[in-house]
């Protein structure tokens, strides 16, 4: 009658001892901390630097857990938010601009756990919060950079007609002027830019000579849209490069959009990335000089200390990237590996074919924040203010022309040349963007109804506990354990999971999955006391209870298994948490309520000699 193989004893031992070190990282929750990096991959965190953060928060009587340096980074532990929040504050106006102070939880899993791999389950923002962006849209430059298009467009369909203008200019944010010679000028310019571009509106002032072009009330809303928009799309894209599961990323307002990142160690590091509106501008060198030449630019160059004179005009910019990834070039030195659109491989190879021999720079530009002092008194309170930063990365002789595909070089580091491959990989922002708002967000839900719902977990369960043992006896005991280590074997599986996330409807899953796994045990229990009843021996009633109670619970399990995968598939957010715990308890409970159950009996039961009663 013992027909159950060694083997299967085996590998639930393994499955148990695997189940437990791989669940242990849930029993040390996470601890409020402070992350203290460079505003770009460029500035680095030191031991100098790690002291005089030490200094700072101890002037300013904040008690510090601990405080080290961990993968470039300086991580502060605290023993609650209130002191977190308090050293963000002191550490942004003592250390500037030049550095971030990300909010961050740190983990405290054990360094032996760690080793083997073992990290607690990423909770949502529902149940443990996370990281809260508010992000604001610059419209106006929106228009701005549109109105610049704009521009060039018309003097380039006056040039094509072969008509004489004056100067073309803009006359406010939503509008631009022509100067034309003379009235016959006048009409021609109006007929033709009307077939060209019949969108906008058009005003001519015959006495003056002067042709206006203005936006329409919807045109505005259309660019302010697709501003928001592509913005969106950028966000989540770079998102996705940070390997974020379940990120919410969703406009607000008229000029808003909320980032809401659940289950993030590199708190700063999504800040830097999510928040920096890097781009490249590829314009031809002209000299050295301390007066820019006509039709140019100057920009300093940092790295050699100087200022060179630039093109005003922008062969390609980085909006025309479709793909860019990081190496290294021949002298081992970091590059960036680009490759543009095909009007942008178009445009660069035109200007480089005229200009071979001649100088071109990477104009590196990005839209940031400081804070300044408007007042002389120190009474006075700092305000944020917005501005632009462009640099000269690079500056190369033009040896042939160039195509779609080239390489940028002269980057300082290799995480310098990652990031900025990550950001133009994941697309350019159609209008800069400016922290408004960063917090870490509690659950959702309020922590009181967090601490309820747990509650109500826990006395659902020891219910379901004492039903079973009252019911089944001895045999509601062996239901009780594999119950249990299906939930433990289920809390594994999820921490394994990269990107996995729990969230409240996942807890909602795992329940449901606890009532699937009695479930079975109540099906196989009953077929067993039906084959008592009918007057088979228990040791045949053990037998037949779980071979003739396996097809139905097979089906019941199949059919739920299916709903998970079509929830999986159709849903989002919550709705997919649900379904992957669902997914996953499910399939352990076909483990766990046969074999485990089965294990238990053969201990108790099975490896009698002579059996003739049972307690069920």
């Amino acid at each position: 009658m013992n027909r159950f193989a060694p083997w299967k004893t085996v590998l639930i031992l393994l499955v148990l001892i695997f189940s437990v070190i791989y669940a242990l990282p849930n029993l040390y929750p996470d601890e409020p901390s402070l992350q203290i990096s460079g505003v770009n991959a460029g500035i680095s965190v030191d031991d100098a630097q790690l002291q005089r953060v030490n200094q700072y928060l101890a002037e300013a009587n904040v008690a510090v857990k601990s405080a080290k340096l961990e993968a470039g980074n300086i991580v502060l532990r605290f023993t609650n938010s209130e002191l977190q929040l308090k050293a963000k504050d002191v550490l942004h106006q003592q250390l500037g601009d030049d550095y971030l102070a990300a909010l961050n939880l740190a983990a405290t899993t054990p360094q032996w756990l760690r080793k083997l791999g073992a990290a607690p389950i990423k909770l949502g923002l529902d149940l443990r919060g996370g990281v809260h962006f508010l992000l604001e849209v610059d419209l106006k430059s929106a228009l701005q950079q549109r109105q610049g298009v704009l521009l060039e467009e018309v003097k380039t369909q006056l040039r094509e007609q072969k008509i004489r203008y004056g100067q073309v200019r803009a006359a406010s944010e939503s509008s631009i002027q022509i100067q034309l010679r003379d009235e016959k000028d006048l009409i021609a310019a109006q007929d033709a830019l009307n077939k060209q571009l019949p969108e906008y509106l058009w005003t001519a002032d015959n006495a003056a000579h002067t042709l206006t072009l203005q936006w329409s009330p919807q045109q505005l809303k259309q660019i302010q849209d697709y501003a928001i928009g592509q913005n969106l799309t950028t966000l989540r894209n770079r998102v996705n490069e940070l390997g974020v599961a379940e990120a919410l990323v969703q406009r607000q307002g008229a000029n808003r959009i909320v980032v809401e990142l659940p289950g993030v160690q590199d708190t700063a590091m999504a800040k830097r990335v999510l928040g920096r509106t890097a781009n490249l501008e590829f314009r031809l060198y002209k000299s050295e000089a301390a007066l820019a030449p006509a039709g140019s630019e100057i920009f300093p160059m940092p790295k050699e200390g100087r200022q060179v004179a630039l093109d005003a005009q922008v062969i390609v910019s980085g909006d025309q990237v479709i793909d860019a990834q990081s190496s290294y070039d021949e002298n081992n030195q970091p590059q960036v590996n680009i490759t543009l659109d095909s009007k942008g491989g178009a445009r660069i190879n035109r200007v480089t074919r005229e200009h071979i021999g001649d100088r071109m720079a990477v104009l590196f530009v990005e839209h940031k924040t400081r804070t300044v002092k408007k007042g002389a008194d120190d009474q006075t309170p700092a305000v944020r203010e917005k501005f632009v930063d462009k640099q000269v990365i690079n500056v190369a002789t033009i040896q042939s022309a160039l195509g779609s595909q080239f390489r940028i070089t002269g980057l300082d580091s290799p995480a310098e040349s990652s990031e900025l491959a990550l950001m133009l990989r994941a697309g350019a922002l159609a209008a800069p963007m400016y922290f408004v708002e960063e917090r870490t967000v509690g659950p959702s839900l309020g922590q009181q109804n967090i601490e309820d719902g747990l509650k109500s977990i826990v006395i659902g369960f020891i219910f379901v506990v004492i039903f079973m043992q009252i019911f089944y006896k001895v045999f509601g005991l062996f239901a009780n354990v594999a119950v249990f280590m299906n939930l433990i074997v289920t809390v594994a599986v999820m921490s394994l999971i990269p990107g996995a996330v729990l969230t409240l409807p996942g807890m909602a899953g795992m329940v449901l999955t606890v009532g699937m796994a009695v479930d079975a045990n109540v099906l196989i229990f009953e077929r067993i006391r039906e084959e008592l009843r009918d007057g088979h021996s228990p040791l045949r009633a053990i037998q037949m209870g779980y071979d003739r109670a396996f097809l139905t619970i097979w089906d019941s399990h199949l059919t739920t298994l299916i709903v998970a995968f079509i929830l999986f598939a159709i849903g989002n957010g919550p709705v997919k948490g649900f379904a992957v715990t669902l997914g996953i308890g499910i399939m352990l409970s076909l483990f766990t309520a046969i074999m485990v159950t089965r294990a238990l009996t053969h201990l108790v039961y099975e490896r009698r000699a002579k059996l003739e009663k049972i307690s069920i």
